[in-house]
């Protein structure tokens, strides 16, 4: 980037969802519960750390649930650097759907989880935070890391759920959408964002695979 009033800069954040779950395994929404990774999320966190010792990481942010800074640890041991912990990662609170699954729900209440796969929007679970509140808390997250890393690559570990929305939110697509156009965020996978001080985005790549032999 040029120098000079009224350019820009921009950080490339390297966005990763944690390792497996306990509950991911059986795909039950995890939400704010603190549930540990699996032994294969252990060994995806490894496969994750040596990505990243083989690729130029200047910085390491997580949220500060237990799975997403698990995950990251491998990462931190390789490069030597200390992790950041940023409450605005957390994952959606998923209300009454958190440990379930979205079928048992779907057995209990049907009409509500029709309106759900609808629009996950317009109609979250009951007692579920407000997605919409969520992208923007984590969009102004991802937006404070890029301005505390100008022309930096961060690896950002955090969340399936919240960084669907957040990529809706920044590259602007309706974010009762994100089921439909992110169906799924593999576990360490590498989506890369180039985030602007300006606060504008791009999404480079998605859902790239950190190792093509993990599950």
């Amino acid at each position: 980037m040029s120098s000079g009033t009224g350019t820009t800069t921009s950080a490339t954040l390297l966005l990763a969802r944690h390792g497996q779950t306990i509950w991911h395994a059986e795909n039950r929404y995890a939400g704010i519960s603190d549930v540990p990774l699996t032994d294969t999320g252990r060994a995806q966190a490894e496969a994750l750390g040596r990505w990243a010792a083989a690729h130029p990481v200047d910085a390491i942010w997580t949220s500060p649930l237990s799975r997403a800074v698990a995950t990251a640890d491998p990462a931190c041991r390789a490069l030597g650097l200390t992790p950041h912990r940023e409450p605005g990662l957390r994952e959606c609170d998923f209300g009454v759907l958190e440990g379930r699954t979205l079928a048992e729900f779907a057995a209990e209440d049907p009409a509500a989880a029709e309106a759900f796969r609808a629009d996950p929007v317009a109609h979250p679970f009951p007692g579920a935070e407000n997605p919409s509140a969520a992208a923007e808390r984590g969009a102004a997250a991802l937006r404070r890391i890029a301005a505390a890393h100008p022309r930096d690559r961060v690896l950002v570990v955090a969340h399936n759920t919240l960084f669907r929305l957040v990529l809706c939110t920044l590259l602007s697509i309706p974010a009762g959408e994100y089921r439909r156009v992110f169906p799924r965020l593999r576990n360490v996978a590498i989506s890369e964002l180039r985030m602007n001080t300006d606060g504008r985005a791009a999404l480079l790549s998605l859902n790239v695979p950190c190792d093509p032999d993990l599950p």
